[in-house]
């Protein structure tokens, strides 16, 4: 049998909190993650381990721990360094699913709200394996380096409130 392609994301996406208190996954995301979940609309949240935002994913990334895991302990002991494999496990193991309908809306829990520093808006953004899902706020006190992520996420912010204004 052969294993399947990791699933990449990227671009960017924008969702303000809509009815029903749900977020909306935007269009390419929503297909990854359906693709790395062999066709289930799952999403997979967690906090991001260093950053405050959140990471998404689809099911079939978590195949892909184990391999991460022994990389990043090599990495670590090439080093010198500590490395907490049991920690970074539970880090990346500790993922919530969140189911989505054919829109994309979802329902974030409430605690990653609080994690994530998400308020009403929130701004999807392309990272490989995995994206991240930002407040605009916690994303502009991000330093050098993420002028065009920014941007983006201005951009898409205002055309989002100026969708929402012609309703």
């Amino acid at each position: 049998m052969e294993a399947a392609r990791p699933i990449n994301y990227n671009g960017h996406g924008f969702s303000l909190l809509g009815e029903k208190g749900r977020f909306v996954l935007p269009p390419d995301f929503r297909k990854n993650v359906r693709d790395s979940g062999a066709g289930e609309r799952v999403l997979c949240l967690t906090k991001h381990p260093r950053w405050k935002c959140l990471t998404g994913f689809g099911l079939g990334r978590a195949d892909l721990f184990e391999s991460e895991l022994d990389k990043l302990e090599a990495t670590a002991i090439a080093r010198g360094q500590d490395f907490d494999r049991e920690l970074r496990a539970n880090q990346m193991y500790g993922f919530t699913r969140v189911t989505f309908d054919d829109s994309g809306r979802f329902i974030m829990p409430d605690r990653y709200f609080k994690l994530g520093g998400i308020g009403e808006r929130a701004f999807f953004l392309g990272g490989g394996l995995q994206f991240t899902i930002w407040s605009p706020d916690e994303l502009n006190r991000m330093g050098e380096g993420w002028e065009d992520a920014r941007e983006a996420c201005a951009d898409l912010e205002e055309q989002a409130l100026a969708g929402k204004g012609r309703k």
